[in-house]
């Protein structure tokens, strides 16, 4: 099933595309390289981090994974495994956090500061160095997220690799509902450029810091209404008075 979906949304992509200028085209080849040499530098120097995260995962549940794996959608529709420090406990059913009744009774007390401060979502510099992800770029989402996929896909999102953080994530983050981040994710997509990308990880950092706009993952809802089209059509439209 998540096989025949992946396909489908292989062939949506195709006809949904965002025209890039020519240096747009050109940074996004320069772009893979500077994803590698950075995720490569942010591994050596938070690699006392990785250490310190992985013997607290290891520590308060020695039978459990240290890294947790999730199948989730990148470029042009294709799944891939994306990795995190493991924040739930050992007899979590496998769901997503949004699918929990009461989530916040498996999360561990390390998992619980690892998520506060997203420690837990570092093991993705691996995704980036292997080609899966981008530092920046929309987030990745769950195959079964189907009306996400769909928004994304009529707004050509998958035209680029997903990113540990994006536009969406540093303007509102979980605060606000998946149409307006849709919105955001095109206005990056169409935006994209080195500027951009140094603005969004260095806004980023002071989010994170500040933990601005962030609620607790275990209290999320799924919101997945209609008005993404006029979230964007509206933007645009402001813009072109």
């Amino acid at each position: 099933m998540e096989k025949e979906f992946t396909c489908t949304m292989r062939e949506m992509v195709q006809s949904n595309r965002v025209k890039f200028k020519r240096g747009q085209l050109v940074y996004l080849k320069i772009k893979r390289l500077l994803d590698i040499l950075c995720s490569l530098l942010g591994m050596i120097i938070l690699s006392p981090v990785f250490l310190g995260a992985a013997i607290a995962v290891k520590a308060e549940e020695p039978a459990g994974k240290i890294i947790y794996q999730q199948n989730r959608i990148g470029r042009s529709g294709r799944s891939f495994k994306l990795y995190k420090f493991r924040t739930m406990r050992t007899n979590a059913p496998e769901l997503s956090t949004l699918e929990f009744n009461n989530a916040q009774s498996y999360v561990t007390r390390v998992g619980r500061f690892l998520r506060d401060s997203s420690i837990d979502e570092l093991p993705q510099l691996f995704n980036v160095l292997i080609g899966n992800m981008s530092l920046v770029g929309p987030r990745p989402l769950m195959p079964r997220e189907r009306d996400v996929h769909m928004k994304r896909f009529f707004y050509g999102l998958y035209q680029v690799r997903p990113g540990i953080t994006g536009m969406a994530q540093t303007h509102g983050r979980d605060d606000m509902d998946n149409d307006q981040k849709v919105a955001w994710d095109r206005k990056y997509v169409e935006q994209i450029s080195i500027v951009t990308d140094i603005k969004l990880l260095l806004r980023t950092v002071f989010k994170v810091l500040q933990r601005e706009g962030v609620r607790d993952k275990a209290e999320q809802s799924i919101e997945t209404t209609d008005t993404a089209g006029a979230t964007y059509c509206n933007s645009a439209h402001e813009k072109s008075k």
